[in-house]
């Protein structure tokens, strides 16, 4: 991997040798640090994105970067390209943004002033909305789709929740009504949704704090959907919390005060998110802590899919 490292950096004309792989989630991410400033280097995982959404995806985060947020913003290489091929491994380099995670999903929440916290999330994710609206995306933008199709759809964007081979015969009855019962809501409500670009994985570890400053960063996941799938994503790791209402409630308060939602279908993107973890885990039931971690990901989707299907009217 240091040969794709030192290959990538010759192609951006940054001479550094210093750089430490700081990420490994999805993507392996390196730290390159030089004496002016320091880098995020992406090798990213293969077969996941074309070039085309890749350059899709650091268009926009420039343009959202432009608009005053603070997310990474592309590094051109010296050939003006956004995104080269090394040795088979698609690479990129953004800004680095300094900073710490405001959690993660085995730490919980690592914050204290928690509620003016999602206050703050609330505003910004509110203004990358706004932004993402005012801004003209060049005509071969591309990038998924988590639309009604790309949610419950006979090919979802992460796959067929509902056909997890780990499921209860219980729990694949009650995700097969759930899938049902969500495809008729959004048909019914699509046309009145917000609906646009979203970064589709606000989760703790994407969200970050520089001081008082809030960061979005991994923009890997992001596409064209519905609002209240951000807010839903934001939310659905803090479920446990104990002030879990207080910082719904703060979160919601901060994107109104910014940009009206109308958030009465978010129980169903609640359920719908938690959903899409099912079928993303099983191609990674080979990882450390993966059998938990699926394990997990139905107890959460199987009560609220069952307070979602209790109120719903589909």
């Amino acid at each position: 991997m240091r040969e794709i490292v030192e290959e990538a950096l010759a192609l951006w004309a940054i001479s550094s040798t210093s750089f430490e792989l700081v990420a490994a989630r999805e993507n392996h991410v390196f730290r390159v640090d030089e004496p002016e400033q320091s880098y995020a280097l992406r090798l990213h995982r293969p077969h996941y994105r074309t070039d085309l959404e890749l350059r899709s995806e650091l268009q926009w985060m420039n343009a959202v970067a432009h608009s005053g947020l603070h997310v990474p913003t592309p590094v051109a290489a010296v050939s003006g390209d956004l995104v080269h091929t090394v040795q088979g491994v698609q690479v990129d380099i953004l800004s680095w943004l300094p900073g710490t995670p405001i959690g993660s999903a085995t730490t919980g929440l690592a914050v204290d002033d928690r509620t003016s916290l999602f206050h703050e999330i609330g505003c910004d994710m509110a203004r990358l909305h706004q932004a993402s609206d005012d801004w003209t995306p060049p005509k071969d933008f591309t990038r998924p789709s988590w639309n009604r199709n790309g949610l419950v759809g006979e090919k979802p964007v992460w796959g067929r929740f509902w056909e997890n081979p780990t499921l209860s015969r219980e729990d694949n009855e009650l995700l097969r009504e759930l899938r049902h019962a969500g495809e008729i809501e959004l048909a019914e409500a699509e046309r009145s949704l917000d609906h646009g670009l979203i970064h589709a994985d606000l989760v703790r570890e994407n969200i970050m704090r520089d001081g008082s400053r809030v960061q979005f960063i991994d923009f890997d996941d992001s596409g064209f959907g519905f609002r209240l799938f951000d807010l839903a994503t934001t939310l659905m790791p803090n479920l446990n919390e104990p002030d879990y209402r207080e910082l719904k409630s703060a979160l919601l308060k901060g994107y109104r005060s910014v940009r009206p939602t109308d958030t009465s279908h978010l129980n169903l993107f609640m359920a719908l998110r938690s959903a899409t973890y099912l079928d993303w885990i099983m191609t990674r039931m080979d990882e450390d802590g993966s059998v938990a971690r699926n394990e997990r990901f139905i107890k959460r989707t199987r009560k609220l899919a069952q307070e979602y299907l209790a109120n719903s009217s589909a």
